[in-house]
């Protein structure tokens, strides 16, 4: 697809003018758009929460031998559930 040769030298002072304030409201409404911001907010807490997370399984061993406890507590309960065939 070819694009027009413009020539701005026929542009006239009402026209630059309209392009512009087109372009300015454009600008505005661009960097008024909150859309992705809220997604970057929750990714920002995730990783935050991740690293306290990780922060505490790794400097606490009491805590990490008590959750590896519990999920070896809940697989064998759940296994024991299971009807036999």
């Amino acid at each position: 697809m070819d694009r027009p040769d413009i020539n701005t030298k026929h542009l006239s002072p009402e026209m630059l003018t309209k392009l512009q304030s087109q372009l300015f409201s454009h600008l505005h409404a661009f960097f008024a758009d909150q859309r992705g911001v809220t997604a970057i907010e929750y990714a920002i807490i995730g990783v935050i929460i991740s690293a306290m997370v990780l922060a505490v399984f790794v400097t606490d061993n009491d805590l990490q031998t008590a959750f590896s406890g519990a999920m070896s507590a809940i697989s064998s309960n759940i296994a024991a559930a299971q009807p036999s065939n």
